[in-house]
């Protein structure tokens, strides 16, 4: 009994020792009365919906956090809320803040007291050039993917398709260069601040789109105390998962049930080079890829290439048949990823999410695995480029 005793205090002075009392007290001009919400992570892994009431255009939030987190201010309940609706996005910091807000600009809020919130303004302070010169871009690729999107659905013929995709991958051309600027700025901030809490939410974001080592020296960079912290926690585990899917490492066996209701199972490929394709029947730039795919799998087959499609479509199966159908891919295997967003959204672990296994957070991401069961290639997020992997295959397989 008494042991149980101390493993309780122990526990309630572990509690107390990292969960820490912040206020947040604002102002908001426009806006009188009513009431305010803020979404933040008191600690426990989960996200708390709260409100406070609006008085004179004064309120006050008070909470518990577990150190600077990021969080969102609302003027009317998110589920209320439509996609232009505004919101603010503050880093909260144990402590007093204070914040200034305009009702219809709240991107645009004011926050006092959190460092981490003054190294952000001083990112994006860098960052606006660019977000300028990108955002009719990014509008004019969403127009034209929601087109395309309602275009399959409608059944549309293939040349009209074909044309669409061929306008999004224009339009994804022109954002590349924004996309590299807005990379490099990210990853100088990280460099040069490795110690701060806005570094280490980059690095979250960022690290499944570097290569291993680049990404393995970030966090190497970090202090003790932030590796220790919710977003150092993160990032390892998103680094482990790099880690996973990298060349060095022998690569994850999973066992599936493929497109044709039969069983798959990687084990069976060993003795064969094996290309593994992380896609999606949404993703544009993966359905745009498989001609060349298909180009290599008809030069390289004979030698001993097979290709396994890995797709995240296991909330829409339709949609996946119907692309690997209207795409011509079906001369290779394809399964699901395995995605539980049940599991996903209890942050409950997901073994069966192949995905996981191989850091995937960005399509298309291929796999290249030898004959040993060893991977030797990673090509998309986190990895080299396509040209690579072509590089790669003439290397192994000849011309």
């Amino acid at each position: 009994m008494k042991q149980i005793s101390l493993l309780i205090a122990a526990c309630l002075l572990q509690l107390s020792v990292s969960a820490q009392s912040f206020t947040l007290t604002g102002t908001v001009e426009g806006k009188h009365t009513g009431y305010v919400y803020l979404s933040y992570p008191p600690g426990n892994g989960n996200y708390k919906m709260d409100s406070a009431l609006l008085q004179e255009g004064r309120f006050t939030f008070s909470g518990k956090i577990d150190g600077p987190s990021m969080s969102s201010l609302f003027l009317s309940r998110p589920s209320q809320m439509s996609y232009d609706d505004d919101a603010a996005s503050l880093f909260l910091e144990p402590g007093a803040m204070n914040v200034s807000l305009k009702k219809g600009q709240l991107k645009d809020a004011v926050l006092k007291g959190s460092k981490a919130q003054d190294d952000m303004a001083l990112l994006n302070a860098v960052r606006k050039p660019v977000m300028t010169g990108l955002a009719p871009l990014s509008a004019t690729y969403n127009k034209l993917n929601l087109a395309y999107i309602a275009a399959r659905r409608a059944k549309k013929d293939s040349a009209s398709l074909a044309a669409m995709l061929d306008e999004l991958e224009e339009v994804k051309g022109k954002m590349e260069p924004y996309y590299e600027k807005m990379d490099a700025i990210d990853k100088d901030f990280i460099t040069k601040h490795p110690a701060s809490y806005a570094s280490a939410y980059l690095l979250r974001f960022r690290i499944s789109s570097m290569k291993l080592p680049e990404a393995e020296a970030s966090y190497n960079n970090m202090p003790p105390a932030l590796q220790q912290s919710s977003f150092g926690k993160e990032i390892k585990k998103e680094l482990d998962g790099l880690r996973s899917g990298s060349p060095g490492s022998e690569a994850y066996v999973f066992s599936k049930t493929d497109i044709n209701g039969q069983p798959l199972n990687l084990q069976d490929y060993k003795g064969k080079y094996v290309l593994i394709d992380f896609w999606a029947s949404w993703c544009v730039p993966c359905r745009k890829g498989n001609p060349h795919l298909k180009t290599l799998y008809a030069k390289y087959k004979s030698k001993g290439l097979e290709i396994i499609g890995i797709s995240d479509d296991d909330s829409r199966p339709e949609e996946w048949k119907k692309a690997v159908a209207h795409d011509g891919i079906e001369i290779w295997k394809h399964v699901l990823r395995g995605l539980d967003m049940e599991k996903r959204q209890r942050k409950e672990p997901n073994p069966e999410d192949i995905s996981d296994h191989y850091g995937i957070h960005s399509l298309p991401t291929k796999i290249l695995i030898d004959p040993k069961g060893m991977i030797i290639g990673r090509y998309g997020g986190g990895g080299e480029d396509d040209e690579a992997m072509d590089k790669k295959l003439i290397e192994v397989m000849g011309n």
